[in-house]
Parts: C-alpha cells; structure tokens; sequence
C-alpha cells in the first residue's frame, strides 16, 4: 500500500471523501474505467447469449421451465464463490483477469433469459400472423417485427442487469482486482484503530454514479431503438 494513501489517514469523516478523491484522483478514476468496463461488456455479452436462448424458451414451450429453473439457480451463486469456481472449471489461472467478467456474464444472462423471453412473449399473436400475411419469413419476423416490440420489456431487464452488475464487481474489488472495490478495501486496511470512512463513502458514491450514468444511457438507447412509441403515443 503506497506510503501516501497512509499519510492523510488522520483524517478520518466521512465528509472528508472529496479530499481523498483529489489527493489519489489518477488512481480512483483508472478503478472507475474498470469498474465501467467491467459491468457493460459483460451485459453486453450476456444479452447476446440470452437472445438465442430467450427465443428457444418462447419458441418452445417446454423448455422454459427447466431454463427459467437453471437461470435462477445460477443467480443465486454466492458472487465471491462464483470467482473462485471460475479459474478451474474454465482451466484459469487464479488471479486471472478474466475470471470476473466471466462470471459477471453467467449473472447478467442469468437475469437476462427470462427477460428476453417474456419481452418476446409480449408481441401479440395478431402482430406475428399479420407479419407473416405480408411476407416476413421467421428469421426476418424475428429481427423486424418481433425483437424491435420486445425492446422496451429487454431493456428493462437490461437496466437490472446493469446497476446487478454494478454492485456485484465491486465485490471483485475485495479479491485483487481493480476496479472501486478496492476503494473498500482500502477503507478496511486504513481502519486500525478506527474506521477510516474517506475511501468506502467515495466507492459508495462512485458506485451509485455509475449507476445512474449506465442506466440513463440505456433509457436512451431504449428510446433511440423505438421511435415508434412515440407515434403510438
């Protein structure tokens, strides 16, 4: 732990987060870019593999009780022991770097089949039969006419799965890896013979910022994707 971090831990108010914040900005705003990155590319990818796996689900009746069953069990996986299963199931060294993304994938399609399954679920049988009357093929239903009237139930999954993914890879923080959990951590170390609040209110509030900023830019791509409700409006 750098000698620094050390000097200024008298300083122990809450209050004093802004302070903290300017004394090591170049540190805590490389953790942020690791925590953004961290919690979108693996929604990202999440949504792409619930895509094919949602439609299976609505496609097939009887598959989606065992998948809706296996999606649950695997987001109720304690996070910190999904980390450390990660590494062997997967043949991963133990600090690899993509042991947290990896499970922060299994979380958000975890979260994300069912919402692709409902949002597809949604699109009225009048709608696929006078789609297919005016010549859509199934691929081509499915793309133009199906998934673009199920955005706004996807993205409502999505927003979940984003401010999920948020919290659950600052719990990585505490394990090794960068990102603002090891703001946390840093709190717990400096805490000796008292708690030392600087570092753990400003992971809080970086946290709950990065939220809200992922989650207001999915509202705006949800309303980029679908102009036509405000026609419908």
């Amino acid at each position: 732990m750098s000698t620094h971090i050390l000097a200024d831990s008298a300083n122990t108010s809450p209050w004093y987060f802004w302070g903290y914040f300017m004394d090591h900005r170049k540190e805590d705003l490389g953790w942020l870019w690791d925590h953004t990155w961290l919690s979108v590319v693996p929604v990202v990818v999440g949504l792409l593999i619930a895509l094919p796996l949602g439609w299976l689900a609505r496609r097939y009746k009887w598959v989606y009780p065992p998948m809706m069953s296996i999606t649950g069990l695997l987001y109720t996986i304690p996070s910190i022991a999904l980390f450390v299963l990660i590494p062997p199931l997967f043949g991963l060294d133990v600090l690899s770097p993509l042991q947290v993304p990896i499970a922060l994938t299994i979380y958000s399609v975890a979260l994300l089949v069912r919402t692709v399954a409902d949002g597809l679920g949604s699109v009225s049988e009048e709608t696929l039969q006078a789609a297919t009357a005016i010549g859509y093929k199934p691929l081509g239903r499915f793309f133009k006419v199906e998934l673009p009237i199920a955005v706004p139930v996807i993205t409502a999954g999505v927003r979940v799965a984003v401010v999920s993914s948020v919290s659950i890879t600052a719990v990585a923080g505490t394990i090794g890896m960068a990102n603002l959990g090891a703001l946390f951590d840093q709190g717990f170390k400096l805490s000796t013979t008292s708690p030392y609040y600087p570092p753990i209110v400003l992971g809080i509030l970086l946290c709950v910022l990065l939220a809200l900023v992922l989650d207001a830019l999915v509202l705006l791509i949800t309303r980029a994707l679908t102009p036509w409700r405000k026609a419908v409006r």
